[in-house]
């Protein structure tokens, strides 16, 4: 398999991982970027657009000949970061809808999605970060690409170059699960670097024909099973 990739988010904590490893695989021949900074990693393979003007991304998306055949989504911001719900809204909700129906229409044939554990549960819509994600997820679903992937992880473990409020103190408390129980850890949260490798796991195996639906969500543990224990660099 020789593939190319587009990743959006790849600054990020989670989408900087998605296209370091990507970079590193063969698997994948080309891999383009579109973001509002030029992503820290580099390599032969790389065709970084910087655009700081988050409208041209769908367009700019569109515009690479010939498409890719996997978009990574993993782009996201918080409320703080945004200057409120609104303007998250924005970019977590709109933005990502914009570049789904731009790659539907390009002929993107797999899309893959880092949204977030619990966006289904009882309280989820009454939650305005639950229901962006599930306006995503569902847009992801109707727009029929020929293989839909959805990462739902916990916390996202790592060192943000901006980092959440109280989010330095989340990662200590999760990781210190994991000296009594890895498996209580792993209910929690899990290290950007492993929902990344899954996400690409899951794109070369769908790509193989072992998806096990057209449609494949990946929960906490199938993300840390793909990701960390089968994972092989």
């Amino acid at each position: 398999m020789a593939s190319t990739a587009a990743v959006i988010g790849s600054t990020g904590l989670t989408g900087s991982h998605i296209l370091s490893t990507l970079l590193g695989l063969d698997a994948f021949k080309t891999v383009y970027t579109i973001s509002r900074r030029a992503p820290a990693a580099e390599s032969p393979k790389l065709t970084a657009t910087v655009e700081p003007d988050t409208t041209k991304w769908a367009s700019s998306l569109f515009s690479v000949t010939p498409p890719p055949s996997v978009v990574f989504s993993a782009l996201g911001t918080t409320r703080a970061q945004a200057g409120g719900l609104a303007n998250q809204w924005k970019i977590d909700h709109d933005l990502n809808i914009e570049l789904i129906k731009a790659s539907r229409t390009a002929g993107v044939k797999t899309f893959i999605f880092v949204s977030s554990a619990g966006t289904r549960g009882l309280l989820s819509a009454y939650i305005p970060y639950s229901k962006m994600k599930i306006g995503v997820e569902d847009a992801i679903q109707a727009a029929g690409f020929e293989q839909a992937i959805i990462l739902r992880p916990g916390l996202i473990m790592g060192k943000r170059e901006v980092e959440h409020a109280g989010g330095p103190l989340m990662n200590t408390l999760v990781r210190s699960l994991g000296r009594v129980s890895q498996a209580a850890q792993d209910a929690f949260g899990q290290e950007s670097e492993v929902i990344a490798r899954a996400a690409v796991r899951a794109a070369v195996l769908a790509a193989e024909g072992k998806a096990p639906g057209k449609v494949w969500v990946l929960e906490q543990g199938d993300i840390v099973r793909l990701g960390r224990d089968e994972y092989k660099a």
